[in-house]
This record gives structure tokens, sequence and C-alpha cells, in this order.
């Protein structure tokens, strides 16, 4: 069974991940530092794929830590690697706090990695990358504008040292992985979006306004150059997006003709705007919800939406689920919530 090491295994992405990988017969471990996480959310792994999965609560810039973890683990075979701060408008506020972390943490595991001869690794990317992209949908081949953030940025500069590292070490193999927006929840409705910070994430604030956790949800803008004013996004099923990354860990390991480094596009190849995303959300679940129209924020592209033809090609992946099952398992989760918490 191959060992895979997921950086951010307690988080959203990450944990839906660790059980699309047990549930495709990998064996795993998690490094999460619990910034922006609860270990908790491993129990709900063990609940639907019956396996415990250990957790190492360090923080990744500490280059020993990470050392310490990579010699108990001689068996790794590949890493995917989340763990990253993650939020737009913090990051303009404090950019340093945002190169020190998401910077530091990537090099020292690929540091790790080479000196530990673990040859596969799944850099977490974003579809931040691309900027105000002037012609859509974005390609892998689309090229880069001017990052909006610094979050952006450092995913652009991210893929940049994984290029370069690449460059360096030829027998290592690297695939990154653009993500569009993540959303919903595993269909059980034992594991979900559940940062321990204020979620800033669209979906989550419409369920946490739904179900009464906010007073109501404010829409940034609503005269920007789209069908009805707010801004678009490529709304991607979580189950969907984990999947990929399986996938993406199973190319590297059985195709010997991997370049040293492959890019994937990850979306459902269409725009929602943020104001059809609300108002799916009342439709499928027949919920009303208290909104309103605030001005632009800092930081927000005004439409980003993805070809995923290279990922349905390469890969054989293509997302099975759309907007409306993101929503409908999104608020499930939001009551499983909100019923453990009572």
């Amino acid at each position: 069974m191959k060992k895979i090491l997921v950086t951010g295994g307690c988080g959203y992405i990450g944990s839906h991940t660790l059980v699309d990988l047990i549930d495709n017969g990998f064996d795993v471990i998690s490094a999460d530092n619990l910034s922006n996480a609860r270990e908790e959310v491993l129990q709900g792994v063990a609940a639907i794929t019956g396996k415990t999965v250990p957790n190492y609560a360090i923080d990744l810039c500490d280059a020993h830590a990470a050392e310490q973890m990579f010699n108990a683990h001689p068996d790794l075979c590949g890493v995917i690697h989340f763990a990253a701060h993650k939020h737009v408008g913090e990051s303009v506020e404090q950019p340093l706090k945002y190169f020190r972390n998401n910077l530091n943490s990537l090099i020292n595991i690929l540091d790790c990695m080479d000196r530990h001869g673990v040859k596969n690794f799944i850099f977490s990317s974003s579809c931040s990358v691309y900027g105000n992209a002037k012609d859509l949908p974005v390609t892998e081949q689309t090229p880069m504008e001017e990052a909006e953030s610094p979050y952006a940025r450092t995913k652009q500069m991210g893929e940049q040292i994984v290029h370069d590292f690449a460059r360096a070490h030829s027998s290592h193999k690297n695939i990154l992985l653009r993500y569009f927006n993540p959303a919903g929840a595993h269909e059980s409705a034992q594991i979900g979006e559940s940062p321990s910070t204020p979620a800033s994430n669209l979906v989550p604030v419409i369920t946490e306004t739904a179900i009464g956790k906010r007073a109501s949800l404010m829409v940034f803008g609503d005269d920007y150059d789209t069908r009805d004013g707010s801004c678009v996004r490529d709304y991607i099923h979580v189950m969907d997006l984990a999947n990929a990354h399986t996938k993406a860990m199973q190319y590297l390991l059985s195709d010997d003709s991997v370049p040293t480094v492959d890019t994937f596009n990850l979306g459902i190849g269409e725009g929602v705007t943020v104001l059809e995303a609300i108002e799916a959300f009342m439709e499928v679940n027949g919920q009303p919800l208290n909104y309103q129209i605030g001005p632009r924020r800092p930081g927000d592209v005004v439409a980003i939406y993805a070809n995923y033809n290279k990922a349905a090609a390469k890969l054989g992946w293509s997302p099975k689920r759309g907007i409306r099952d993101i929503m409908r398992t999104a608020w499930a989760w939001e009551k499983a919530r909100q019923a453990n918490a009572g």
C-alpha cells in the first residue's frame, strides 16, 4: 500500500482528499498545525473510511520538525501539499505573513523530499495565478496576469519554485493543480468546510447565514461587467476536486513519461455569478437567505472559470457534480454541524 503525506490534511480540501485517497487504496498521514483547522475532522474521516489517520501537528516552516516527520516515514512515496494561508483579504492586510508561511513551508517540504528520495509531488495552486485573465475560459497556457492579492502572488511564486526545483532535480515529478472555487461537502455530512477562523468563502458564508450564525451575507459589488453585476466564479464540488488529487497521484506513480512538471486546471468549466449561487442555494434547499449588496472587495477578480480538457485527457478526470449538488451537500453539512454543536 503506497503511503502519501497530505499537508494541511485537517483542512477543508485536505480532509476530503484523505477520504478519496483511502477509498482508492492509499495509506495516508497528515501534517497540519491546526492554525485554521480542527483535528476532530479526522474523526469524520475515520467514520467514513474506517481508517484512523495520524496527524503531525507541526509548523512546516520549522525545518527540523518537518525533517523529523520524514525520518519517521521512510516509506513515503508522494506528497500532496495543501498547507497554506488562503484568505485573500487577510493577505492584502498582512502580506509578509503570507509570503513567510506559504513559501517557507513549500521550500521545507521540497527540501525534505529531496533528502529522503520522495519523488512525487502535487502542489495545491489556484486559479488566482491567472489574475484578471483577458480570455475565458482559461487554459493551462493562458498567460498569468498581475496577481490581484499577495495570496495569489504566493501561488505564482510557489509554482515558479516548483519549476526551478524540477530543473535541478530531474528525477522528481511534480504536478501543479490550479483549483477554481471548491465548495460543498462529503455526501455523508461527516466532514465539510469548517475553518477555525471565520469563513470567507462564499458557500460556507451562505450556509452560516441561512442557519443563523450570521445576520446577513454581503455580496461584494454588483457593478462588475458580468450578466448580473456580481463576480463570476467556477464552483467545483470538493469531492470532485479531491478525486482529481488521487488521479494525479496515480498518474505520477504509474506513468514514467510524466514530465518533470505538469499543470492542470480543475473546475467545472462554466461560471456562476455570486447572485446565481445564492439563488441556487435558496431553490435547492427551500431556504430563504438574507443578503445585502456592498462595495467591491480589494483583491477580487471579476470573472474566472476553467477549461479542464487537459485533466480529462491526461488524468481521466471530469467533474461529476454541479452547483446544486454543492449547495445541497453544504447545507446538509451545516445542519449536521449545528446538531453536533447542540
